[in-house]
This record gives C-alpha cells, structure tokens and sequence, in this order.
C-alpha cells in the first residue's frame, strides 16, 4: 500500500491524516513538534476529541522520516508555515509533492501560503491547495462535502484530485491559485463579522453581509491578479455554511463571544489574517469596508455596534455597478 505523509496534528490536519487513511487506502506518517500538546495526545491515546487512529496511521517526532514519502499534506498555523519551510529546505525535499490545507494569509505583507513555499523552497517542489467547506465533526457522521484543489501546474492537480477524491468529499479542478486561496483566508475574516452579527442579535443582517462580502473579497483578488469571480466559488462564498453559520466555525464562535465580552482563548484564523489585509489594503488604497470595520473592532477595540452599524449604513447608492466586481 502507498504511503503519504502528514505535517501538523491539530484538528483538520488529523482529520486528513485520517481520511486519507480510511477514505482513500494510504498508510500515513504523521508528523507534529514533539512538544505539541496535539501530538503529545495522540502518540499516547491514539485518539484526540474527534477521532481514533487507524492502524495504518503512524506517528513519528522526526521531520526526516515523513520526507521519506513523495506526497505530504501540511496543516499548521499560517503564521507558523514559513519556519516550517525553512526547516523543510533543511532537506532539500526536491521532487516532493506539498498539499498546503491551511487558509490564510501571513502578516504582514498578505503573502499566500503558497508563495511561502516558493519563496523558500524554490521551483523544485510540486505545490497543491485544497480550500472549500467542511468541518471535522460533520465529516465524522459520514456528511459529505465539496472542496477545490488547485495548483500552478496541472499534472500536480490532476494527481492530487484522482488521490483524495472519494465518496465523502469530491474535490473539483481549481482554475485560479490566487484567488482559491485568498477567498479561502478570507472566508475566515467574514465568519468573524458574522459571529458579531450574532453576538449583536443582528443575525438579520448575515444575509447582506453574505451579498456584500464577496464583491470585497473579489477586489482583494483582483488586485492580486486572479479572478475576482472565485469569491463566488466553493474557497469563499461556498464555504459560508461552514464558517458563517456552523455551531464549529471557530471563526464564527470567537466573533460571537468577542461580541458578547467573552473569552474565546485563543484568537481565531481569521484574527492574524484580518490585520494582514487591512494593512496591505490601506497601504494599496484598496477599499474594504467590512474588513477596515472589523479591524477598528477586533484591534483598535472601537465600539462594536456603531462600528459593525457603520457597515451597512454608507452613503446610499446603487447596490450593483454595471461591473459587478466594481460595486462596492
């Protein structure tokens, strides 16, 4: 039997650990820091709040011995990836096939992980992304989902896809990188602002901030140079289930109690990814009012009703431009 290998033991990167497993028929190494308390529990339990491991899924604290295997799925803090790299190039893991299932953008800069890998890996590697909706606990009762896998080069794709494809989960051909993963981050941004709205007992508004958010995340994708229509696609606007509405969405979960004075614990995915597109956007005149109202919130503690208010009450206008991806 193929094996594969797995970076990062949290929540969702267990989950594909475990998918790929007992869904797709590989043996997998899984790798995390040996301090982590993630990886501490499953070496000694085998299992963790979500899940048991299947026999053919094996732990290991060494980062050489999973980049014995030729395709590796990493899933670990955004802002954690580029020092994953650097120890990565330590390797020299040319030929190597890297399935990044992170969604998020590194601050500062709002650079994709991606473009992480790149930048310090070089061109000698294959590089996949896998965005779209689901979440563990879902997937666990056997609920089935859709999600897109997408690369620079096509073979990779294609590989990727016929690998991981099953019953459960039916991944569909990305056409556009950057806008696949930029939608993918920011999914995470609007399901903070639709907690707040359900902090506030504003759930009334999560429909217009499903309709606004897009066309802002599509003018952050164009900027970049993909497609402004992927916002519409399974990365970000497909993935609104699951990150604005779902009792899981950490993303949603922390707005709500960041609305209601309480403490989340830790912040969010959303939390680092949303000061790092505020930032670029002021620094690149790109208007993105959601996001600038939950930056004022969130960082700059501005008050949250009359600066979430501010959102929906601008000057009144057309709601569409003859461009749609131009309204605002």
């Amino acid at each position: 039997m193929a094996r594969i290998s797995l970076i990062g033991c949290g929540r969702w990167g267990t989950f594909l650990g475990w998918y790929a497993a007992n869904y797709c028929g590989f043996d997998v190494d899984m790798y995390d820091i040996p301090s982590s308390p993630n990886f501490i529990e499953l070496r000694d339990t085998r299992k963790n709040a979500y899940l048991t491991l299947s026999d053919n899924m094996t732990m290991h604290d060494n980062l050489a011995a999973i980049l014995q295997n030729g395709t590796i799925i990493v899933s670990v803090g955004c802002q954690y990836f580029r020092g994953l790299c650097k120890e990565l190039a330590a390797f020299s893991p040319n030929g190597k096939t890297f399935l990044l299932a992170m969604k998020g953008l590194e601050e500062p800069g709002a650079t994709t992980m991606y473009d992480i890998m790149r930048q310090e890996l070089g061109k000698e590697v294959h590089i996949g992304v896998l965005s779209g909706p689901g979440h563990v606990q879902d997937y666990m009762k056997g609920v089935p989902s859709c999600a897109v896998i997408d690369s620079d080069d096509e073979a990779t794709k294609d590989r990727l896809i016929k690998m991981f494809s099953s019953e459960l989960i039916r991944f569909y051909y990305g056409d556009d990188l950057i806008g696949n993963q930029i939608g993918a981050a920011l999914k995470n941004v609007i399901g903070i602002a639709a907690g707040i709205l359900d902090g506030l007992n504003w759930y009334g508004l999560k429909g217009a901030l499903m309709a606004r958010a897009p066309i802002e995340v599509g003018r952050f994708i164009k900027y970049f140079g993909g497609n402004p229509q992927t916002a519409y696609g399974l990365s970000h606007l497909g993935d609104y289930e699951a990150t604005l509405f779902s009792q899981y969405s950490h993303n949603r979960t922390f707005g709500e109690k960041f609305a209601r004075g309480e403490d989340f614990g830790k912040p969010a995915e959303g939390v680092p990814t949303l000061k790092a597109v505020k930032e670029f956007a002021d620094a690149h005149q790109i208007d993105m009012p959601i996001c600038q109202a939950l930056y004022k919130s969130v960082y700059e503690h501005a008050d949250i009703k009359s600066t979430i208010k501010q959102i929906f009450e601008r000057g009144l206008k057309h709601e569409f431009d003859n461009n749609i991806n131009e309204a605002c």
